[in-house]
């Protein structure tokens, strides 16, 4: 056991104390579902340790972890850390160039892959990686003729003749020691790797555990979300093994509604593009039903809706909305989280971009209250959380400070940040660590306000604020979640900078849309219905409606309709979903310089 209190300790005290009890459910290929307990979870965590060993792992070198969510991605990065390695995600969409960087600069030795497909990626460009020795892979390694590669068992093997050594390492191990990097989805530039140490993930994970109001074996979670971000790996690796909650294990997001509806999650971690695919996918069904239950859905919808105010500040509404209100849940929200797979959800938190209130009011509308949580790799995840309490949570903030952190805010409205949870520093980056921390403060980047009552709202990046050619500073996120409020968008972007007014891209909600145009008799290819001006005026009514509640220099006087929604594929989103406005300018130069002649 490590004589500190770590995330490995941890592991190992929930493998002493319910050796049997399930901790990831996982489904390999062509098979069911099955349980990995957390006995075998530790057991493996340790072989992987031991085989990083044997081939002479020092402390503090990069393992990379190139893969879909998986039980293999848990049990690789915990057997870095028990042999004191640092564990490095690489998000499986990334070119093999953008790989190949992140696996050099961590000085990985070993690479985790998930199958021939990615092995080839690493393959092409090994020349380049002169410290690469092994390739461990997942899946399909028998198809694979390459001396340095090895599948996943057969690498587990190797290590469990090193259990000493193992030990050893994890005796070893300091609150200091390096214990993960994250990389950044580089946005603006080269990915960074933030470094956290032990004493960041122990101390992050225990406060998110208090926050949440405790979890516990009976509690289960879907882990589905890029695992190589902070705020899935907080989930499904640190308070995992924290609160000792079972695991399920969901590789594509495709297979989400499957994996919801077979593990019943207790709570439920979603960034915004995903919740809004959710409302567009749900208000397109409502919408389908007519009769009796259509009367039913309308009605109890309007009483959710007038129900959230007294849900969010009390936990339930009183007197004659009360009645309605449970009466609308026996007869709707029930039947409907049940057919969602969410009829146990405890908390829903929403995080990694801004939400759109819209979004937020209608679920809670159905009884799925999501709280939104902001933070950021460099401080393990959460800053400030919604709390799942009346009274520690408000609509249209992020939050209250998480317990043992302190946020501030500098001159200029940028929020600053202290704590056991703020990171080590950039590896291999003193100039931009630098710039981040300052005199022990986080500089998040990140520009908001505090309300009377303390809870924080965020108003913008820093580096997004368009300074238009009048002179006016404009923050974008604000005005496009008002503009993705309409039905029928599924991206806005706001253009302007040093220009003499703001414009915006929008794109066809690829569900949404054609959705809304079959309710209306218009064309559902979203080709044809972006050019269709029935929907153009459909839009054009809601960019004004959305210019009614802004500011006369945050209106916006034009705007494009692309039917291509915006993706990950496309290069136009980072695989947490949030926009590459650099690539969006530079890929759609056309379509702006038309908004400005």
């Amino acid at each position: 056991m490590p004589a500190i209190d770590s995330i490995p300790g941890r592991l190992l005290a929930r493998a002493q104390a319910t050796p049997d009890a399930p901790a990831i459910w996982h489904q390999p290929p062509d098979s069911g579902w099955q349980a990995i307990s957390w006995g075998q979870y530790a057991a493996q965590a340790r072989a992987f340790a031991g085989a990083l060993l044997a081939m002479g792992y020092g402390k503090g070198w990069g393992v990379a972890i190139l893969s879909d969510n998986c039980a293999e991605w848990i049990v690789a990065d915990m057997g870095a850390m028990f042999a004191g390695a640092v564990p490095a995600g690489v998000y499986p969409t990334l070119t093999g160039e953008q790989a190949a960087y992140i696996i050099e600069h961590c000085d990985a030795r070993v690479v985790v892959v998930q199958d021939p497909a990615q092995w080839a990626k690493v393959h092409a460009l090994r020349d380049g990686l002169p410290l690469l020795e092994r390739i461990v892979i997942i899946q399909g390694a028998e198809q694979v003729s390459d001396p340095g590669a090895v599948g996943f068992q057969a690498f587990l093997a190797e290590g469990a003749a090193h259990a000493d050594a193992v030990q050893a390492r994890l005796d070893g191990l300091t609150d200091e020691d390096l214990a993960t990097l994250i990389y950044t989805s580089g946005t603006t530039g080269l990915p960074k790797g933030v470094m956290l140490n032990h004493r960041n993930l122990a101390f992050t994970s225990k406060a998110a555990m208090d926050v949440i109001g405790g979890v516990g074996p009976d509690d289960c979670m879907i882990s589905y979300l890029p695992l190589s971000h902070i705020a899935e790996q907080m989930f499904s690796l640190h308070l995992h093994v924290t609160g000792g909650y079972p695991l399920w294990m969901c590789d594509r997001l495709e297979k989400l509604k499957e994996t919801l509806l077979t593990a019943r999650p207790t709570f439920f971690l979603g960034v915004p593009r995903v919740w809004e695919k959710f409302k567009a996918a749900l208000e397109a069904k409502l919408g389908e039903l007519t009769g009796a239950k259509g009367a039913i859905a309308r009605w109890a919808l309007k009483v959710g809706h007038a129900a959230v105010p007294e849900l969010v500040a009390h936990g339930a509404p009183k007197g004659l909305l009360g009645v309605q209100y449970r009466l609308a849940d026996k007869l709707f929200y029930s039947k409907l989280k049940a057919q969602l797979g969410l009829d146990r959800l405890n908390v829903a938190s929403s995080g990694a971009a801004p939400i759109g209130r819209d979004v937020v009011t209608f679920f809670w509308a159905i009884g799925v209250p999501i709280h939104e949580v902001y933070g950021q790799s460099e401080d393990c995840g959460p800053t400030t959380f919604n709390q799942p309490f009346p009274g520690k949570r408000r609509l249209g903030t992020v939050g209250l400070p998480v317990p043992g952190v302190q946020v501030r805010l500098a001159e200029d409205g940028e929020i600053l940040v202290k704590g056991d949870n703020v990171f080590v520093g950039y590896l291999k980056n003193p100039e931009a660590t630098a710039e981040a921390l300052q005199d022990g403060w986080l500089c998040s980047g990140d520009v908001g306000e505090f309300d009377g009552d303390g809870f924080l709202k965020i108003t913008d990046r820093k580096k997004d604020l368009i300074i238009t050619a009048g002179g006016k500073n404009v923050a974008p996120q604000h005005i496009e979640k008002l503009l993705k409020a309409i039905e029928g968008v599924g991206q806005a972007v706001v253009i302007g900078d040093h220009r003499k007014y703001l414009a915006a891209l929008l794109t066809v909600d690829p569900e949404g849309g054609p959705a809304l145009a079959a309710r209306h008799g218009w064309p559902t290819e979203p080709g044809a219905l972006a050019m269709d001006p029935r929907f153009k005026a459909h839009v054009e009514a809601g960019v004004q409606a959305a210019n009614g509640q802004l500011a006369r220099y945050e209106t916006i006087k034009r705007w494009a309709l692309l039917a291509d929604d915006f993706t990950v594929e496309g290069g136009e989103l980072t695989p947490t979903q949030k926009v590459k406005r650099r690539v969006i300018n530079e890929k759609y130069a056309a379509e702006i310089e038309g908004l400005y002649t």
